[in-house]
């Protein structure tokens, strides 16, 4: 290999690890892990393959809506009839609280994150574009605790705890509801009241047949994920499906998600065999459960705490909230919140600073409501 050759190679690199950073995070931990553990037979019983499955089928279905314009038309139809900004802000918010409820939250954001930014600069309602877009982060990252499939760590717990559908509700909904009274609140005065004639690109589905295949491969995941269909049926079923329908969707797949899950349980499992990690993890959520869940949410980020904690602990209604409500806090609390990190940052005159500090902020101001109100019932 040649001088430019290497150059080449750790330029790629490079770009690998800026783009799957917490990947090559969750890699190198599961790593040093094995050094405390090395690997053995015990290894092969780490991997939920129900979760990574659910993820997988998931992840494809959502793809397909997209393939059609099936979000596009949703946001067209809902938008064309507003001109009220204050109501236009609130629905943009909402959009995503909503829609994150069944297609999660990151999707949700890479759905109308792109949307909103230009479409407030055709507003000449620039300034607002950082609140707005804290605000959509803040609700895909509340409106998904609302549904199992909402979010991964949702789908994980539910899984791990083998939880009923009213046992999960029970825990979610109040959260939820409190959640969206704050959010419409918020939202009301960022945008001004009177707002020019707005040009929205129309949007039209380009497959109603398809949209009704993907419609109903998304009931499967349902009933799979609250195990009316065993997981190995819906992952043949969905994989065969498009194959025939349109095998691309299966490229929009994020396997390097599901390679990050497979790190997490080494390295939840890995910790849970080490005598010092498991006494010291059993102290603080013995102590509490439920703000061990968020502090721990705010180092790692909430899915990875998920996974951890869970193997410690059988309080699973303080560990759902706390992991839910861990997702607000730091940028890296949800991992879903570096995606309009990163969004916001390709747009120009992008203000990163701005954006940190407020984000900051409104996220800390969400933590305290939800935690207070959670301690409270």
């Amino acid at each position: 290999m040649n001088l430019y050759g290497g150059f080449d190679v750790l330029k790629q690199i490079k770009s690998f690890i800026a783009k799957e950073t917490v990947l090559c995070i969750a890699a190198a931990c599961a790593i040093l892990t094995m050094f405390l553990v090395p690997p053995d037979r015990e290894y092969w019983g780490y991997i939920d393959f129900r979760v990574l499955c659910l993820l997988l089928c998931l992840m494809a279905v959502v793809a397909g809506f997209k393939s059609v314009g099936a979000f596009q038309w949703l946001t067209y139809q809902l938008l064309r009839r507003i001109r009220n900004g204050r109501i236009l802000g609130i629905t943009l918010v909402l959009l995503p609280f909503f829609c994150s409820m069944f297609v999660t939250n990151d999707v949700a954001l890479l759905v109308f994150i792109p949307f909103t930014l230009p479409l407030l600069a055709q507003l000449g309602c620039a300034r607002a574009t950082v609140p707005l877009i804290v605000l959509q982060t803040i609700a895909a990252n509340l409106g998904s605790m609302a549904t199992p499939v909402g979010n991964p760590q949702n789908l994980f717990l539910y899984a791990a705890y083998e939880m009923s559908a009213a046992d999960f509700f029970s825990v979610t909904l109040p959260l939820t509801a409190v959640s969206l009274v704050c959010l419409i609140a918020a939202a009301y005065p960022v945008l001004p009241k009177a707002l020019p004639e707005q040009q929205l690109e129309n949007g039209e589905i380009s497959g109603v047949g398809k949209l009704l295949i993907y419609a109903g491969l998304f009931v499967v995941c349902m009933l799979t994920v609250f195990r009316v269909v065993p997981y190995q049926a819906t992952t043949v079923l969905i994989c065969a499906v498009l194959m025939v329908v349109d095998r691309t969707l299966l490229q929009e797949i994020d396997f390097m998600l599901l390679i990050t899950f497979v790190c997490f349980f080494v390295v939840s499992e890995n910790l849970g065999r080490v005598d010092a990690i498991r006494d010291f993890l059993q102290l603080l959520l013995t102590r509490s459960t439920l703000l061990t869940a968020v502090g721990t949410s705010q180092i790692i980020s909430n899915v990875p705490a998920a996974v951890l904690l869970s193997g410690f602990t059988d309080r699973w209604r303080d560990m759902l909230a706390g992991v839910n409500i861990g997702g607000l806090g730091t940028p890296i609390a949800s991992l879903a919140s570096l995606i309009t990190l990163k969004l916001y940052m390709r747009w120009p005159g992008a203000n990163v600073m701005r954006f940190l500090w407020i984000f900051t902020m409104a996220n800390l101001i969400g933590l305290a409501v939800l935690l207070l109100f959670t301690i409270m019932l």
